[in-house]
């Protein structure tokens, strides 16, 4: 039998489309009422691998004052900055379609791409991303780190549903 291991993105984006201030901030976020953990916790049961950028990772970091907070999942850093490995990561620049291939080939659970705008574009220009999970906040920050970015590839996805928690509006899309 085939794995059939998923690869999302479950994100909170600004009203306008932004996942961040183009300083990386996330002020305009925390200021929204929101309800719960906006099934954060039920999500993350299945996932077992993370992949994120440099800039995502290098924000967690100083966020979480250097604790890293995913060591129950493996987890991929994409950059070109830096090789190896540390404690809690992989770094790697190898290409998203291989990369995925070879993830994707070993049993595990699903596979979730946290960000940031240009890592999600890459794995969206490749056709990759399986499942959308966006909380939109109300509020609209005007410029910013786009959640998509433009691109020549029309790709379709089917709601399979809308929940609220508190002020945030959540779609649950997956690729048709």
């Amino acid at each position: 039998m085939e794995n059939r291991r998923k690869i999302s993105c479950f994100i909170a984006s600004s009203l306008d489309g932004y996942i961040a201030t183009a300083d990386d901030s996330l002020d305009w976020l925390f200021k929204v009422e929101g309800e719960g953990d906006a099934g954060y916790a039920d999500y993350i049961k299945n996932v077992d691998t993370i992949v994120m950028g440099r800039r995502t990772y290098e924000w967690v970091m100083e966020q979480e004052n250097g604790n890293f907070p995913y060591t129950d999942q493996e987890c991929y850093v994409f950059t070109s900055a830096r090789t190896g490995s540390d404690n809690f990561v992989t770094f790697t620049d190898e290409d998203v379609a291989a990369f995925t291939d070879r993830l994707k080939k070993r049993p595990g659970k699903d596979i979730w791409v946290v960000g940031g705008s240009q890592l999600l574009h890459a794995f969206l220009e490749e056709g990759l991303i399986d499942e959308f999970i966006i909380s939109i906040a109300p509020t609209l920050i005007g410029s910013g780190i786009p959640l998509f970015r433009e691109s020549a590839t029309e790709q379709e996805f089917t709601l399979k549903s809308v929940k609220q928690y508190g002020q945030f509006a959540q779609l649950h899309l997956t690729r048709k």
